[in-house]
């Protein structure tokens, strides 16, 4: 199975978004600033505590929000080259191929750790912090059934061993 594809700024700002909301200690800290906010508000409101540390943690928690969906998105856009290219991904029966006019990377479906899907993108990680996007966009529905079961069952038996 193989496609070509490049990126769209929209939809890869997206996908970075679903990255770092997915990750577990981003979401640890997002419940923890809200669950801190709502304990303030709810004191303030009884009167044992003063607005600031309601106001404190609005401030926190929209400040959060903003550098994690606009900020870092957009860095790491800007910094990385990748988007910017045009790219062959081939899914063989024993490794990923991706190629580019710079060069080509191979992967064996064992060093897949997970993956997921997201509106416009497979999220192929090889660690937790590692990862391609491979877009939606050139595929058609078959390719994409075809894909969901090959990443299921490539990336599943890679993860069990």
């Amino acid at each position: 199975m193989q496609i070509n594809f490049s990126y769209d700024k929209k939809k890869v700002l997206q996908a970075l978004r679903y990255h770092f909301i997915w990750q577990p200690e981003i979401r640890i800290l997002l419940i923890l600033v809200i669950v801190f906010d709502i304990v303030a508000a709810v004191l303030y409101m009884i009167g044992k505590v003063r607005p600031e540390p309601f106001l404190l943690g609005s401030f926190i928690w929209l400040m959060f929000i903003v550098s994690f969906w606009f900020i870092l998105p957009g860095n790491i856009y800007k910094k990385s080259e990748t988007f910017r290219d045009k790219f062959l991904i081939d899914f063989e029966n024993n490794a990923v191929t991706l190629q580019n006019e710079k060069g080509m990377m191979q992967w064996q479906w064992g060093q897949f750790v997970k993956y997921f899907e997201s509106p416009h993108f497979f999220h192929l990680y090889l660690s937790a912090k590692s990862f391609f996007l491979v877009p939606k966009d050139n595929m058609d529905e078959d390719f994409r059934h075809n894909l969901r079961g090959m990443l299921r069952d490539k990336i599943k038996t890679a993860a069990k061993r």
